[in-house]
């Protein structure tokens, strides 16, 4: 985990495979991700219809962002998970991936299905929220 980022459980709701808060340290500088998407370096979308296989191309896309800005998953604060389901064993599925990329560092989560996502056949996309050392 980085170290101007804190996780934070709160023993007094439910147990949750992920921290219910996360603060960052005031001498950081706050990174925002747009939603990384399944596309591979042509920008075409992979997998068509592979939820798992989508979300692992996503994740490695946003490791790529995120390295840009000098931060890696570990430095995230805050993700949101969006999954082109109404079923919650795709959304399960994806969450499974996206889980493993983290890893150890449970930063606070939002995992939602929605109707459309916005390039053809793309079922997942994560964004984030990273801190970096200002300066």
């Amino acid at each position: 985990m980085s170290s101007s980022v804190r996780l934070l459980p709160v023993p007094t709701l439910s147990a949750a495979p992920y921290a219910y808060l996360a603060t960052v340290e005031p001498d950081t500088r706050l990174v925002f991700t747009a939603g990384a998407c399944p596309l591979d370096a042509d920008g075409k979308t992979v997998a068509p219809g592979d939820y798992p296989a989508q979300a692992r191309q996503v994740m490695t896309n946003l490791e790529t962002a995120l390295r840009a800005a000098g931060a890696t998953l570990a430095d995230v604060v805050k993700s949101t998970v969006y999954v082109a389901s109404s079923e919650q064993a795709d959304l399960v599925a994806v969450w499974e991936v996206v889980r493993d990329a983290f890893g150890d560092h449970d930063a606070p989560s939002t995992l939602l299905g929605v109707a459309v996502l916005g390039y053809d056949d793309q079922l997942v996309e994560v964004e984030a929220i990273a801190t970096v050392p200002a300066g």
